[in-house]
């Protein structure tokens, strides 16, 4: 029988997930608001496979996942959150996450993921992996990737600053940086080049 831990600030979220994971045979599960809680159910349970939200109130669930991984290696554990930013993919995985979900993705996705963590804790997986990776690998930041991205979509400075919340003043160090990286000169030729070099697909 896996023992879960949910970990997420939403009540309503939690009660969800625990009636949609039951209906799949999931009959051990517990759950927490907190990072401070999780870590008092993490010892009193011993959970197989913990399911974690980035955004808690008492600290990041990056925090947890770090914690957790430095306890235990044979811990999966899975972050469903709304994020789905390159940045945060790539953070959760150099935290020691399992697995990386979108919570707009349906159940059977995360009962996937929950037995693949069971199997194999210490792998990672996550929609559009390869090509995430194939863009860090292209020398752009996951942040820069996403002003990029903003570019090919012809927003403004103004428009990327309150899009990505960051200062207009930091929107355009990140471009001197991509216009850098890309060698090319403005923005035509960054988004030029981001399809010519596959950068394309998020």
């Amino acid at each position: 029988m896996t023992r879960l831990l949910i970990v997420d600030d939403h009540a309503l979220v939690r009660e969800g997930l625990k009636h949609a994971l039951a209906l799949e045979g999931f009959n051990s599960i517990d759950e927490a608001d907190c990072v401070a809680t999780a870590r008092s159910q993490l010892a009193a349970m011993s959970p197989d496979v913990v399911v974690v939200d980035i955004n808690l109130p008492d600290a990041s669930g990056f925090e947890l996942i770090t914690w957790i991984r430095s306890k235990s290696q044979n811990i999966g554990i899975i972050v469903l959150t709304l994020h789905q930013e390159d940045s945060y993919i790539l953070a959760a995985m150099r935290a020691g996450a399992t697995a990386f979900i979108s919570k707009t993705q349906p159940i059977p996705q995360l009962v996937a993921a929950i037995h693949h963590s069971v199997i194999a804790p210490l792998s990672f997986s996550a929609q559009g992996l390869d090509q995430i990776l194939h863009r860090s690998e292209n020398n752009l930041t996951a942040r820069e990737f996403d002003l990029l991205t903003a570019l090919e979509k012809g927003l403004t400075t103004l428009e990327i600053s309150e899009l990505l919340f960051i200062s207009q003043a930091t929107v355009k160090t990140h471009l001197a940086s991509i216009y850098r990286k890309l060698e090319v000169s403005n923005r035509t030729g960054a988004v030029h080049e981001m399809h010519k070099r596959g950068l394309t697909g998020k």
